[in-house]
């Protein structure tokens, strides 16, 4: 909430509405005169809220942010967005969702429920050679190659089609001491491609710049180190690949500048009293004015 710099006659987006702790937090610190708009491409998430006067849900993906700012005509007035990314955690506790290897269920992993290709169809349909890509990419999974070979063996004969039976597959290619982890990875990997979760993210963080106001300010939330790289590009030089522009000077410049040199992370205590927070990681900047460019 801080990263946000809350004022009450401000209009903020929280762009994953999720299980809508950051909306309500939002929303408190509001006076009649500040708005929200929150953001979910799951329906059960935007079932859970109700709009008011100052606040509106919208049932879409963030990576559209600015159709929806231009929409409510306050593109290039919004004072702040906040974004928490990965999935919420109820998500990870419903198993019919399956998010999780915790529980049995099927793979399934879309964000939204009404999207048509599952996580399932991807293992059953991609060929080798792309399972062991984006295993290698978007899991970071040392065997990426093996285990592809693996499933691409396990779905002749019997398909792979819910969370267990990835599991059983995958544990064969995962250290023992850090099984949880590792597999949580392959878990992760499959997910970010059934909802084209990299992709969302950099035309999302493209659009920030132009919806927010200058002083504005961005807050995103980070689970995973590609995540992480990308929004600590964007934040440091306007692009995620990175690259600093320069004019024709030959001078670089950024339309951000971030608040804190390092990123957010739990304190002990913090990681002691919710666990799941022991990999997140905040970043935050603020959009430079041209005064100040």
């Amino acid at each position: 909430m801080e990263a946000l710099g809350l004022r009450p006659d401000g209009i903020y987006i929280d762009a994953t509405l999720g299980g809508g702790g950051h909306t309500r937090a939002i929303a408190e610190a509001l006076g009649n005169s500040g708005h929200l708009y929150s953001i979910d491409q799951d329906c059960e998430a935007i079932a859970r809220v109700t709009a008011t006067d100052n606040f509106t849900p919208i049932h879409g993906n963030f990576r559209y942010l600015e159709n929806y700012t231009d929409y409510f005509g306050v593109t290039g007035r919004v004072d702040g967005i906040l974004a928490d990314l990965g999935v919420s955690f109820h998500h990870f506790d419903d198993a019919s969702r399956g998010f999780s290897f915790r529980a049995d269920g099927p793979l399934d992993m879309r964000m939204n429920p009404a999207a048509k290709r599952t996580a399932a169809d991807i293992v059953a349909n991609a060929d080798e050679a792309e399972l062991a890509r984006l295993f290698r990419i978007y899991g970071e999974i040392r065997q990426a190659s093996r285990l592809a070979r693996a499933l691409v063996a396990a779905r002749t004969s019997n398909p792979v089609t819910t969370t267990a039976r990835l599991a059983e597959v995958a544990s064969k290619f995962v250290n023992p001491a850090r099984e949880k982890k590792e597999l949580a990875q392959v878990f992760q990997a499959l997910r970010i491609v059934v909802n084209g979760e990299m992709d969302a993210l950099e035309a999302f963080l493209e659009q920030t710049v132009r919806v927010l106001r200058p002083g504005g300010h961005l807050a995103v939330i980070t689970y995973h180190s590609l995540e992480d790289r990308m929004v600590k590009n964007f934040m440091r030089t306007g692009r995620t690949d990175g690259e600093l522009e320069k004019d024709i000077f030959g001078r670089s410049s950024s339309p951000l500048r971030p608040l804190s040199s390092k990123a957010i992370v739990p304190d002990v205590a913090e990681i002691e009293s919710n666990p799941r927070s022991r990999s997140a990681k905040l970043r935050a900047a603020v959009k430079i004015s041209p005064s100040n460019e």
